[in-house]
């Protein structure tokens, strides 16, 4: 009787696998995954920078900013940061002191990207947190994207032929072993626990016809502090899930 039943067990689930496989092949728009567009210029000058952000699994809501540096690591420009940083208005703003409201609101959070914070300040000489009174001019902001997407944006005039592309991302309250919210008495490392990853890639507009992907090189300082690039990244678990990969192609602008 035991034999007779797992035997028929067994029959159902390749039966239903088989139905799930034809279901799935007949309905292809149930396994495509959306991928929004974000076109930031249309002046076809130069190349076409075509980054593809795949999110990861443990992709919520980051805030993020994507730049360009020459190989010596001086700013050169923001090509994209989300809204929430660019402004000051973060999704809960402060009721009282580390109590959070439901609503947006001001706030100021140097643990966020430090490392993009300090660089544009210092080459812009602007205050080091963009708030409503001095908002990120300097580069497209918008919504953090749901899920993945693409930016595609012109290069920059008088752009180096070689240069390094450049990413910092963060989650808010992202806690792990190590990173715990008693591990430093400091309101602003609690806002963030693990703190900001910073990706970079070196890309030659020599060699158009290459694809680059982006690379974790270290992180942030936890609280903000400074604009330091710390490469110890043992530490890190989750944050280094919230993107799966992220691609550059660099297309002409003439097509």
């Amino acid at each position: 009787m035991k034999i007779v039943s797992i035997v028929y067990l067994s029959a159902i689930t390749i039966a239903a696998l088989s139905y799930s496989n034809g279901y799935a092949q007949q309905n292809p728009k149930r396994q495509v995954v959306k991928t929004d567009t974000i076109r930031i210029d249309k002046s076809n000058k130069g190349y076409v920078f075509e980054i593809d952000f795949v999110k990861g699994k443990a992709h919520n809501h980051p805030t993020f900013a994507i730049w360009v540096e020459d190989m010596d690591q001086h700013y050169i420009r923001t090509l994209f940061v989300t809204k929430s940083i660019a402004t000051g208005i973060f999704g809960h703003g402060p009721i009282q002191k580390e109590v959070w409201d439901i609503k947006p609101g001001p706030q100021q959070r140097p643990a966020t990207l430090p490392y993009w914070l300090h660089k544009r300040s210092a080459k812009l000489n602007v205050p080091l947190l963009p708030d409503s009174t001095h908002p990120v001019v300097d580069g497209y902001t918008g919504a953090t994207p749901q899920g993945n997407f693409v930016i595609k944006t012109s290069s920059p005039e008088l752009m180096p032929r070689k240069l390094r592309l450049m990413m910092e991302i963060n989650q808010p309250w992202d806690w792990n072993e190590y990173w715990t919210n008693a591990l430093y008495d400091d309101p602003d490392y609690r806002t963030s626990c693990q703190p900001s990853l910073i990706y970079s890639v070196a890309i030659d507009l020599d060699k158009p016809e290459a694809e680059y992907y982006l690379n974790p090189i270290g992180h942030g300082q936890f609280a903000g502090k400074d604009g330091n690039l710390y490469t110890d990244l043992r530490t890190m678990t989750t944050a280094l899930k919230i993107i799966d990969h992220v691609s550059i192609k660099l297309i002409s602008g003439k097509n």
